[in-house]
């Protein structure tokens, strides 16, 4: 089903035939296997002609590729490239990635360097062009995964493994019929859907997963809900009078109930004039991830996505040019829990054929996109991947080197996670739990630079993606709230870092108005300074002191003393002289604004009421810093009465 999606889209992108009139009769014979899939008889008939039109040696080079003899395919290929009309730009691409698969990565590199040249705005050439360097590191296996080939892998077809209750649900051609229809492509029978126990990572004998799913053409591979009562899976259009041949692929649901699978019902988007394939459900069946080369995306196969209310499926949304390319997007699987997309593509730079590759989940859209690197990805086609919620195991298809059969499936030990950083996320609350919405989230490194910030919305709730085996720090900051501070490390195995912020709040003013307390400190009163010498209220010292003015004629009865320091620099009486002016100063200003004025009275004190230790003797004022003195040169409100 892998190789039918991507076989319907080179044939739908062929276009007509302008080389018709210069056909020899072998070519033609040859066309006609080509458009039914019998690709090692249009083999046959198109290397027994005498010549080929550039039109031909395409269809040849693409029945070898399609057949799996990649070695014939490259020679075909380079033919082709050498033709003096009739090539095209995306035969440059082909020729690249067939060199690729065949571990010819310097040749394969020449021919998409052409190919990047003649098309740069192409979202394949710059993937290329941006990841062309990262061979090495794409490469090195370096413990992140252990793989393993399955015993129960046979010489047919197993692909595409999906999580269904406690086992695995899989696509194969194995079949026990004696006379099972064939399948032109490759003479194997058609595809349908087999399920298996586990036995730790190992599948046990596969059994038919239900007989009344299995269509004429082929069936699989299937998603389910977490509840294992809904299921989707791809199956063949059954109409083949289609004079093109073309046979697309659709999406189809059923459910279980009283102990049976219902009849399969079509997807709304099912179209005799494009696939939807590749389903992928959500735990509760309300989303669904697919693929399509519907009309209006980027080229070749996309992933969309899709979302229904009630019974009603919405409209089906491209997950955009970071996730797609004018190349093949297949198989996607979303791991809700943690917010995880891993998907197939050969529009993107990898080792081969089809790579895996991981992007996580951005709001509601996608970030950055990883290649999952060896030995997930070889240069075979590695596909169909489905991991668990705590991104330690998972399954995988693959055509490489070493394998049982055309694909096989694979098991894989994830360590140290996949690779793409961690995401830290929790939620902004007060000490209830409750969430505080429009928080103002900072996240710092471990030396104190800002690595990125949020607003929190009605949820409160937030997320980072970060570098794994990093100490980070979150702060919490809102109006009314006193700073919350959550240290963070992201060491620990998990990809998800939970990490919440707590933010107090603040006690309202009628909470904080007691006798004896500041009012300058409920206020949040920044000192009142003046001028060297000087005692006369400036501009910013109005600012603070109008504040004291707002919350004294809100409390008509209270009655504030205050009281004006200076530090211990210059004489005791200059000191206590000033501080009285500046004292009488800020009093006057205040009862000129508030009513029944006799409520405030003020005093200076000089440097008599040190808050620390820097009195002027010459032992302790050599030791304090400006800051220092700073402290003490200070304007207090104490309420007397409230």
């Amino acid at each position: 089903m892998k190789k039918l999606l991507l076989l319907i889209l080179i044939l739908t992108g062929i276009g007509s035939d302008a080389f018709a009139k210069d056909k020899l009769r072998k070519e033609k014979n040859g066309d006609r296997y080509f458009f039914v899939y019998s690709f090692e008889k249009a083999i046959d008939s198109y290397t027994g002609s005498k010549r080929l039109t550039t039109e031909g040696q395409r269809r040849l080079a693409l029945s070898y590729k399609n057949f799996d003899r990649n070695a014939q395919a490259e020679e075909a290929y380079a033919k082709l490239t050498s033709a003096t009309e009739g090539v095209v730009t995306e035969d440059y691409y082909d020729y690249a990635m067939i060199l690729k698969k065949n571990g010819k990565h310097d040749q394969s590199n020449m021919w998409m360097n052409k190919f990047a040249e003649s098309k740069p705005n192409d979202l394949r050439a710059k993937d290329y062009t941006a990841n062309k360097g990262k061979l090495a590191e794409f490469s090195a296996v370096d413990g992140k995964y252990d793989v393993l080939n399955l015993e129960m892998n046979t010489d047919a077809e197993d692909f595409a493994p999906s999580y269904y209750k406690d086992k695995i649900v899989f696509a194969s051609t194995r079949t026990n019929k004696m006379n099972a229809r064939k399948y032109n492509w490759d003479g194997k029978p058609f595809l349908n859907l087999y399920v298996s126990e586990l036995d730790g990572a190992q599948m046990k004998s596969p059994a038919v997963f239900d007989k009344s799913l299995n269509s004429k053409m082929h069936d699989g591979g299937a998603t389910f809900t977490k509840d294992g009562t809904t299921m989707a899976f791809t199956r063949n259009n059954s109409d083949t009078k289609r004079k093109d041949r073309v046979v697309e692929l659709q999406i189809w649901f059923s459910n279980y109930a009283d102990g049976k699978w219902s009849e399969p019902v079509a997807f709304i988007l099912n179209n005799p004039d494009y696939s939807v394939g590749h389903p992928c459900l959500s735990a509760d069946g309300n989303t669904m991830y697919f693929t399509s080369d519907m009309p209006g995306g980027f080229g070749g196969a996309d992933i969309y996505r899709i979302t229904k209310t009630g019974n009603v499926w919405g409209k089906a949304e491209n997950l955009g040019n970071t996730i797609n390319t004018e190349g093949n997007e297949v198989f996607p699987f979303f791991e809700e829990k943690n917010g995880v997309l891993l998907f197939s593509s050969d529009g993107r730079y990898g080792l081969g054929g089809l790579d895996v590759f991981i992007s996580p989940a951005n709001g509601t859209g996608f970030g950055r996109v990883f290649n999952a690197g060896a030995p997930l990805n070889t240069a075979a086609d590695d596909f169909g991947v489905a991991v668990d919620d705590k991104l330690e195991k998972g399954y995988f298809s693959s055509n490489r080197a070493g394998g049982k059969g055309d694909d096989d499936i694979y098991s894989f030990d994830i360590h140290n996670g996949l690779g793409i950083g961690k995401k830290i996320e929790g939620i902004a609350k007060d000490k209830s739990g409750n969430p505080v919405p429009y928080a103002f989230i900072t996240l710092l490194n471990d030396k104190g630079v800002v690595v990125d910030t949020l607003t929190t919305k009605d949820d409160g709730a937030y997320f980072f993606f970060v570098d794994a085996d990093k100490n980070f720090k979150l702060v919490g900051k809102k109006a009314d709230y006193n700073d919350g501070e959550t240290p963070v490390s992201t060491s620990s195995k998990e990809y998800v870092v939970k990490a919440d912020v707590t933010l107090i709040k603040k006690p309202t003013i009628v909470e904080q108005v007691v006798e004896g307390a500041d009012l300058g400190k409920i206020a949040e009163f920044k000192n009142v300074y003046f001028d060297l010498n000087m005692y006369n209220i400036r501009p910013d010292a109005e600012t603070e002191l109008n504040k004291i003015v707002k919350i004294m004629n809100e409390f008509p009865s209270m009655v504030v003393e205050l009281s004006s320091h200076t530090d211990c620099r210059e004489t005791n009486g200059y000191n206590q002289a000033l501080s009285d002016r500046r004292a009488k100063s800020s009093v006057d200003y205040i009862k000129s604004r508030i009513t029944n004025p006799s409520r405030i009275s003020g005093k200076g004190y000089g440097e008599t009421r040190l808050v620390n230790g820097c009195a002027c003797d010459v032992q302790t004022e050599a030791g304090c810093s400006e800051e220092d003195h700073q402290k003490n040169r200070r304007t207090e409100f104490i309420i007397r009465k409230k």
